[in-house]
């Protein structure tokens, strides 16, 4: 194509305000993200496992098609298709200076441009089936219609027709040159409309992945005596505020959200954008407090914790961080007023435990059933926790759990006193609190000389394996599940064929600490083994974690009974659970859901019922 001079003189005032247009709107973004205050404890390096996240999330498109393989692998197709698109759109726009970068006859251009030409098949199908599901089909997580939405999706599909319609028309022809200029104008019409919508992801988002942080729902350690949490724009940080921009409102973690699944406030989809309204609005120096018009503090406090929507999100937004965030913020500044909330903290400061029971009521547990102190020469410290100290049913746990360890000859021995590790204060949003249990206790732990211990509970393994790193323990902590499923080889095998047992994944066990198999392989030496529909990464979560278990009776649906609902109607004898807080959970709900309730067992009391005496 040989352009005319006033086609070129046109081209550039076009490129010019096209890219003007685009950077009005995206330096906006950019100045609010850069004027937030820094994250201290944010670190680039290790590089190795950010690059290889990058790697997987961004350029495979790993996450994307997993959790949701068709609509999945339709937003990779578009993804990859944008990539291919790089060097033939750099050729394009040259070709109307009247420069050819790439020969469509040169041996490299036949087979780039063919190659190109079948993505843009791919990427016209896969946008007409996104604009399908969304318009037609309408998934209720994915919101209200966006007009944005379809005129984006409008442009990518004419992007794609209008190349393929190149191939249709001689070089030089009339039909060739307006179809040059229909793809240009297409082309410069999608620039400026990316900052202004969710779009916006296709820019972020890399950026994003590669910088959160490390690991699963880490919560950031408060920078010094004046950092509350987020009360106000002048508390959120770099990472907060990119993460806002970059949520491209796919609605897959309002899917996972249990909270919002049982008709509560919570969604954690609105949560992101009400940080993103609220920067718009107020900016990130604000002293406007965040709870408002644009977040909820009832909705915040709904949250389990689960890590649902950590999990989902595509696009490597760390949802759980930003709302205990929000929870810190309103507690540590006194703001968060609530009877039950207030009766816990009072209680876990008065009694150590999240109970209220005196300490001499697990003194008496530990000497009724002769439970061994530890006097570091048994190779584990057993942690019992809030639930296995003082809960009947979580002591039978760990009564089955001794029976086990002393069957196997692993030497164990109980602490002589324990405080709560913290875990539900800390997810509530009371660093202070936190702090007066966790220092105690980790005190009395290197005094002990405890170099290695064991817990029934996924709450207190990830408090003392994650959280308590703030104070500088380092004392290594496994489930009792990673333990049995270790020495199962050593315990009898069950006789005939066994009872049907259906698993629940605990969230922080499995979400939290990636367990997943261990629990199955115990049930499995001595029953039939079998998941619910909601299961492993995509388990349904009890509703016990982030404190709510402590805390008043919810609105909607009660989110035990849905989960019980869930695992009675799988027709099992048996549910097994691997955390009291489950078990807790769903003691009452299964017999509110079904006539014939299954049993409730822990897989530590299974296991134990295969020893003889």
């Amino acid at each position: 194509m040989q352009p005319s001079l006033a086609e070129v003189l046109i081209l550039v005032v076009l490129l010019c305000a096209s890219a003007y247009s685009f950077w009005f709107r995206f330096q906006r973004v950019v100045r609010i993200i850069r004027d937030t205050k820094p994250d201290q404890t944010w670190r680039l390096r290790p590089l190795a496992p950010r690059v290889g996240r990058f790697i997987w999330e961004v350029l495979l498109q790993g996450k994307v098609i997993l959790d949701r393989p068709l609509p999945g692998l339709a937003h990779a197709f578009v993804f990859w298709g944008f990539c291919a698109f790089a060097l033939v759109t750099v050729n394009h726009l040259a070709a109307g200076f009247g420069v050819t970068l790439i020969p469509r006859d040169s041996a490299f251009g036949e087979v780039y441009f063919g190659f190109v030409a079948i993505f843009a098949v791919l990427v016209a199908i896969s946008i007409a089936g996104l604009a399908a599901r969304r318009f037609l089909v309408r998934p209720v997580w994915l919101g209200k219609v966006s007009g944005e939405s379809g005129v984006i999706a409008l442009l990518i599909f004419l992007l794609m027709v209008t190349y393929l319609g190149m191939f249709l028309f001689p070089a030089g022809s009339v039909g060739e040159r307006i179809d040059w200029w229909l793809h240009t104008l297409t082309l410069l019409g999608f620039l400026p409309i990316i900052p202004h919508t969710k779009h916006l992801h296709l820019v972020l988002s890399p950026a994003t992945v590669f910088a959160r942080r490390d690991g699963f729902s880490q919560i950031p350690p408060l920078a010094g005596d004046e950092d509350f949490g987020l009360n106000a724009g002048k508390d959120v940080t770099r990472l907060v505020a990119l993460e806002a921009y970059t949520c491209v409102e796919c609605g897959r973690c309002t899917e996972f959200c249990p909270a919002y699944n049982t008709g509560k406030v919570l969604n954690p989809k609105e949560v992101i954008l009400g940080m993103r309204g609220y920067l718009n609005e107020f900016g990130p120096r604000s002293e406007q407090p965040l709870f408002g018009q644009h977040l909820s503090a009832e909705a915040a406090f709904q949250c389990t914790t689960c890590g649902g929507c950590e999990y989902a999100c595509p696009v490597g937004i760390q949802h759980l961080p930003i709302i205990i965030g929000l929870r810190r913020g309103a507690v540590n500044t006194g703001k968060w007023e609530d009877e039950h909330g207030g009766k816990l903290f009072l209680t876990l400061e008065r009694n150590g435990n999240a109970l209220g029971f005196s300490s001499s009521e697990r003194q008496k547990f530990i000497e009724k059933n002769q439970l061994p102190l530890y006097d570091g020469t048994q190779e584990y410290c057993l942690w019992l926790g809030c639930m296995g100290a003082y809960d009947p049913q979580a002591r039978e746990i760990v009564l089955a759990l001794v029976r086990i360890m002393r069957h196997l000859g692993v030497s164990f021995g109980v602490l002589r006193k324990e405080k709560c590790t913290g875990d539900p204060i800390r997810r509530l949003g009371n660093d202070y609190l936190f702090s007066q249990l966790a220092e105690p206790n980790i005190e009395h732990l290197r005094e002990s000389g405890v170099k290695k211990m064991v817990s029934i509970c996924p709450h207190c393994v990830r408090t003392i394996g994650e959280d308590w790193k703030e104070f500088g323990a380092t004392i290594p902590i496994e489930h009792h599940s990673e333990l049995l499923a270790r020495l199962r080889d050593r315990l009898p095998a069950a006789n005939g064929a066994g009872e049907s047992v259906v698993y629940h994944d605990p969230c922080y066990l499995g979400r939290y600490r990636n367990i997943y198999d261990q629990p199955r392989a115990v049930i499995r030496q001595f029953a039939n083994q079998t998941d619910p529909p909601r299961a492993r990464e995509r388990s349904f979560c009890c509703g016990a974690g982030g404190g709510q278990m402590f805390l008043g009776e919810e609105k909607g649906k009660r989110i035990n009974q849905e989960r019980a609902g869930e695992l009675a109607a799988t027709g099992a004898t048996t549910v097994g659970v691997a955390c009291p807080f489950c078990q807790s959970m769903f003691r009452d709900a299964l017999a509110e859901v079904s006539e014939k309730p299954p049993k409730l067992l822990d897989i530590a009391q299974i296991a134990a019922a295969a020893i003889r005496d």
